[in-house]
């Protein structure tokens, strides 16, 4: 195929688009950057198309195509060292058979987003569900922050009461963090099925959920109250990983 050089290339303007985020909700598409995660990509058969302004494309995909290093410039969220770009379609995925889920209300975060998602992949959970104000998972620093997990891992965007309901139903102990009326994370045994419900940076757990959940739990610690939404979800989500 012919090397796209013009930055006003129809295609170009198509792509350039799918930077925002009603784009991407419209057309299902989104882009990512780098060899690593077009590499997790690829594993998960998403990817669409493949941009590359190097000589030869790294990657045996039937549909590449060659630019400009200015094309690729006005594409990439990091111009500075973008030479890889792919195309990829939203897909979601459902668990099959879920012991271990992490519940997001409203973070706001596309970094601690990414970063719980990788750490979900990481200890073994299930499936992630996310608020409707919970960050973006197609935004670009969503994406880096995942490092390819999110292509591993059903991520879904619910309505969380009614995800809380139709997990107890099905057996889940649902616990919710927060800092009052809860019990230390040391008191709350493992079980078969698990839920843990972590809330926004700056208001914590919304109050319908923590009323909704089985238990609420706090990480002991010593000289501060609270930690980042990432780190206590780090520590939670290791101290609760299927053995």
């Amino acid at each position: 195929m012919e090397r796209i050089v013009s930055r006003e290339n129809k295609k170009v303007r198509e792509w350039y688009s799918l930077r925002l985020k009603k784009r991407r909700d419209e057309t299902g598409l989104f882009l990512i950057e780098g060899r690593h995660l077009i590499e997790e990509a690829l594993k998960a058969g998403v990817v669409q198309t493949i941009l590359y302004a190097e000589e030869t494309c790294p990657f045996d995909f039937a549909d590449t195509v060659p630019v400009s290093e200015s094309v690729m410039e006005k594409l990439s969220a990091n111009p500075s060292s973008a030479s890889l770009i792919a195309v990829c379609r939203q897909t979601e995925k459902y668990p099959v058979h879920a012991e271990r889920v992490l519940i997001l209300d409203g973070i706001q975060d596309p970094g601690n987003l990414g970063t719980l998602i990788r750490t979900a992949v990481s200890f073994s959970f299930d499936a992630v569900y996310c608020s409707e104000a919970c960050a973006d998972l197609y935004n670009d620093k969503t994406i880096r922050s995942t490092q390819g997990a999110l292509f591993h891992i059903p991520v879904l965007r619910r309505n969380l009461e009614d995800t809380v309901e139709a997990l107890q139903a099905e057996g889940f102990f649902v616990a919710a963090t927060a800092l009052d009326s809860s019990v230390p994370m040391k008191e709350i045994e493992a079980c078969e099925k698990m839920a843990f419900i972590l809330g926004n940076e700056g208001q914590g757990v919304r109050r319908e959920l923590i009323e909704a959940a089985d238990r609420s739990l706090r990480i002991e610690m010593n000289g501060f109250e609270s930690l980042n939404v990432a780190v206590a979800g780090g520590i939670i989500m290791y101290h609760y990983r299927k053995q």
